[in-house]
């Protein structure tokens, strides 16, 4: 293919505008050496449009995009055989390479380059910004402080999709691996439905890209004051002045994810025509535009970025290494546009032998829950704004019970004082109180079937009044389809029948945790929300 220099071209232009194109067909490629590949693209790479044109007429190569990729590629090979596409062109090529791991096919991996980067942060409006930044030792802000605030309804926040957009994903991995707070990536035992309840209830706007979010975001600035997505998306938002402030960008100090757009082969037969693309790309000319009109990061390291784009992304965080790990972590997150005003009962023990070091671990577990745990792990699974609690308290027979839906502080301070004043009791009526928490529970889901409920049941010592377990079972099991919705998650504490209460957590679709493992805030924090 022959090629001719810019200032050539430039002047080939001129002349069409005089002469019949007859007399200009040597100012260019013969029809015939062009070539158009069809792009699977992501929707966020639609800001390539304008130097689209450029490539074409430097590599003599035009790329007709198709802005519908999803996360993992869906619809193209391997689960589709051969694909309509020469090219794909997504935000990132992991959930693709994993389905193709999982498929037993990861032989067939297609020839991939990198082209730009971005990572995943935080933009916030700069009141909120202000606000958060106070509470935090040097004011660098994490994950972990992110969603306290959404937690606590100081933080309402935009994110696209997980389902679908790979950059929903990437925030969600993001966030999932702070939270789980080993630094590497995320496993198996690392995903766990407890840990971003309180973060998830703080998102008000989802998309299925985060092209559709950021595109809606600015008539509805009153519904969120937080968007993330990619640092590339929100200095390009910022640069439209379509916002009453620009948004102040975080890059969390535990770490981001970053993405690096790659370009990917997957028509081996146009290998020629991919290579020109491919290294036009990477040229320090092209990077530098690609750096100064969509505001990602250059992979040239020749290339000097735009001052917006020198802070460090610090910690690049890992992405998980298995497909079954971010199948879990997406299903556990959900629809974003679903509530998530979960409802759980506590039924805890105030039978005498719950004084002293039991009772102010109880109380002390509850406390932090409310929020006066400060630790990355109590950020990530305190109680939320729109969550349903209820106490159950009891002794030989139910001594005391109180719900709250959870507006703010004070109801937070209300539930506090059922567990941090109650009374004692000389009896054990365990599956009595666990009879009462079913009532409860199941007058919950019958008025809202929508909303998930469970219940935690803590006990130190074995049932000597009240209800056999038997009887429990029968009366459980005549509750119906209502009760089975519930599942129990048991505490065994100091003396407590740990066989008895596996089978009632086995029963009843929940499962048992042992607090003498670990401690009772531990165990709280384990199995709170997960249902």
């Amino acid at each position: 293919m022959r090629r001719y220099p810019r200032a050539v071209r430039t002047a080939c232009l001129a002349l069409a505008l005089f002469l019949p194109a007859a007399l200009t067909t040597g100012c260019g490629q013969n029809d015939e050496d062009r070539v158009t590949l069809r792009v699977l693209a992501s929707p966020e790479l639609a800001d390539m449009a304008p130097l689209l044109d450029e490539l074409a007429a430097d590599t003599g190569v035009r790329l007709d995009m198709s802005y519908e990729a999803t996360a993992d590629l869906a619809g193209q090979p391997p689960a589709a055989g051969t694909s309509s596409y020469d090219l794909a062109w997504p935000v990132s090529d992991r959930s693709f390479l994993l389905r193709l791991q999982a498929s037993g096919k990861s032989a067939a991996r297609p020839e991939s380059t990198p082209i730009m980067r971005s990572p995943v942060v935080v933009g916030l409006t700069p009141s909120v910004a202000e606000r958060l930044r106070k509470g935090v030792p040097g004011g660098r802000l994490t994950w972990a402080d992110i969603a306290d605030a959404a937690a606590r309804g100081i933080v309402r926040f935009g994110m696209a999709d997980p389902r679908r957009s790979d950059t929903g994903r990437a925030a969600l991995v993001g966030v999932a691996t702070a939270a789980a707070g080993t630094g590497s990536a995320l496993r198996a035992q690392d995903v766990s439905c407890d840990r971003l309840r309180g973060f998830r209830s703080g998102q008000t706007l989802t998309g299925a890209s985060s092209r559709d979010l950021l595109a809606g975001y600015p008539a509805h600035q009153d519904r969120a004051d937080a968007l993330i997505a990619h640092e590339s998306e929100l200095l390009a938002l910022n640069a439209t002045e379509k916002l009453r402030e620009p948004l102040e960008i975080v890059h969390p100090d535990d770490g981001m994810v970053l993405s690096d757009f790659p370009l990917l082969l997957l028509d081996p037969a146009q290998r020629e025509a991919y290579r020109k693309v491919v290294d036009w790309l990477l040229g320090a000319d092209a990077q530098r535009k690609l750096m100064e009109t969509t505001y990602r990061r250059p992979v040239d390291p020749d290339v000097t970025p735009a001052p917006a784009l020198r802070t460090s992304v610090g910690n690049a965080l890992s992405f998980p290494d298995r497909l079954a790990v971010v199948e879990q972590l997406v299903d556990d997150y959900g629809d974003p546009a679903d509530p998530t005003a979960d409802q759980v009962v506590f039924v805890l023990d105030f039978s005498t032998s719950m004084r002293g070091r039991r009772i102010a671990e109880l109380r002390a577990a509850f406390t932090g829950l409310s929020g006066a745990d400060t630790s990355t792990g109590g950020k990530f699974t305190r109680f939320y704004r729109g969550e349903r609690l209820t106490v159950v308290r009891f002794g030989g027979h139910v001594l005391q019970e109180r719900t709250v839906t959870v507006r703010d502080d004070g109801d937070l301070r209300a539930l506090d004082r059922v567990v941090a004043d109650g009374g004692f009791d000389d009896a054990t009526a365990v599956w009595s109180a666990l009879d009462r928490g079913y009532r409860i529970a199941v007058g919950a889901v019958r008025a809202k079937p929508e909303r998930p409920v469970a219940i935690v049941l803590m006990t130190d010592g074995e049932s000597n009044s009240g209800l056999f377990y038997e009887e429990f079972r029968r009366r459980y099991d005549a509750l119906g389809d209502a009760a089975k919705a519930v599942p129990t998650f048991t505490v065994p504490f100091g003396e407590a029948d740990a066989g008895a209460l596996a089978r009632a957590a086995t029963a009843t679709g929940g499962r048992m945790v042992d607090a003498g493992l670990s401690s009772l805030s531990e165990a709280f924090k384990e199995i709170r929300g997960c249902h």
